[in-house]
């Protein structure tokens, strides 16, 4: 397997999650290579021909690590695989052959390298990173979503530039999805990092426009609303209201009839001006009839007011529409439990708890429905469910906003 061409663009990114995932240097190689010997116990002294076996596996990784080493890669590339023929349960050297292989674009050989190594390795957060950039380059975008995921979980802090390339790609594949309102709370990262580029910006505009397409695949005839949509987003999701309002008195001036324009702008002005804001929501729902999220948005409004029999048509028609979308139903049952309709909102609570099971809003709005039907340990159930949601959310939310209390602005607010 020889590699003729070095593109060093993540190379330099690869080697570095290595020397910071591994618990030793790649310098200290020579004092860790003994690992057969290791396997053997003092009371099994190991056969020649098993001693003979580790010897030759220990000059060829040595070999494969010098090659690396003095960038000959290709050269080091054929060692890691002749070393991993001999001793497949080698993490290291199925790290380092898959990011070669990655950083010379032969993304379905590298991905199958990273899963051997997550194989083995099931908790090493940097190759479930790159086994998910693999699956994102060889376009498996529900594994990859998974494996970006999983390495975020287990942490990447410690490497910026794997951390920074995994969350951008985890961004786009929640994009493509269609779940914005996810992609933008990952992309608010970046902001609150003081972190900004044409890359982020674009993708910014993809979740704020809502089109469900990765970069290279936005229509020509989009990507300068999505781009000039991104920055007003970045400015909003940044907290900068002059800039962010200018943003979007460029968007509406040029594409004043284009689907989500009225609705992105209703929700910059929603804690500014709620009345300009469901107006806003209005006008989106004459461009688009079928808009969910404005629908939603305007019946949390009407129910944070008490003007419930406002609410209820268009908490009705969001859960018509939406019927697996869990704010629908809270909106609804919500509204059907003010209303006095206690059954039929318990049988939406429900429903929206059973497809939203960790999310804490469902459990407490299905607790106050259960007191008002007098149901004690229905109601004592739910509200312990809700609190122990609750204090695990703010837990793992605790560091972003202290950073600086930054929310999801596009988000309905159950």
């Amino acid at each position: 397997m020889t590699v003729t061409r070095h593109n060093p663009r993540l190379w330099a990114l690869a080697a570095v999650g290595l020397l910071l995932a591994l618990s030793v240097p790649a310098h200290a190689q020579p004092a860790r290579r003994p690992a057969a010997k290791r396997q053997t116990t003092e009371k099994t002294k190991p056969s020649t021909q098993t001693a003979q076996a580790n010897a030759e596996f220990d000059r060829i990784a040595k070999r494969a690590d010098e090659a690396r080493e003095a960038l000959r890669l290709g050269e080091a590339l054929e060692l890691y695989v002749k070393a991993l023929q001999t001793r497949p349960n080698w993490a290291e050297g199925w790290w380092y052959a898959g990011t070669i292989l990655y950083d010379n674009d032969r993304y379905a050989e590298a991905r199958d390298a990273f899963r051997n190594l997550v194989a083995l390795e099931t908790k090493r957060a940097h190759a479930w990173a790159m086994l998910g950039l693999c699956e994102f380059q060889t376009r498996e975008y529900d594994r990859a979503v998974t494996s970006l995921q999983r390495g975020r979980s287990l942490g990447l802090a410690d490497n910026r530039e794997i951390e920074s390339v995994a969350r951008y790609h985890t961004a786009l594949l929640y994009i493509r999805f269609e779940q914005f309102e996810v992609a933008f709370e990952i992309l608010s990262e970046f902001v609150r990092e003081g972190r900004e580029s044409p890359k982020i910006i674009e993708a910014f505009g993809l979740a704020m426009m809502r089109l469900p397409f990765l970069p290279n695949e936005v229509p020509p005839d989009k990507r300068e609303q999505s781009l000039i949509a991104g920055r007003a987003g970045f400015d909003m999701a940044a907290h900068r209201r002059d800039e962010a309002r200018k943003a979007f008195a460029d968007l509406l001036a040029r594409y004043p009839d284009s689907p989500n324009v009225h609705y992105v702008h209703g929700v910059f002005l929603l804690n500014q001006d709620s009345d300009a804001a469901l107006e806003e929501f209005r006008r989106e729902l004459k461009i688009s009839p079928t808009h969910v999220p404005a629908m939603l948005q305007m019946a949390f409004e009407y129910l944070k007011r008490d003007e419930h029999e406002t609410a209820l048509p268009l908490a009705e028609k969001s859960a018509q529409l939406a019927p697996k979308l869990y704010p629908a139903r809270n909106a609804l049952g919500r509204v059907l439990l003010e209303l006095g309709q206690v059954e039929r909102s318990i049988k939406e609570l429900e429903e929206g708890a059973r497809l939203a099971p960790n999310v804490p809003e469902m459990h407490y709005a299905l607790a106050r429905a259960y007191t008002r039907a007098g149901r004690k340990q229905d109601a004592a159930r739910a509200r312990a469910t809700f609190q122990r949601l609750e204090k695990l959310r703010n837990a793992q939310r605790e560091g972003a906003k202290a950073e600086d209390g930054t929310d999801n602005p596009l988000k309905a607010k159950p």
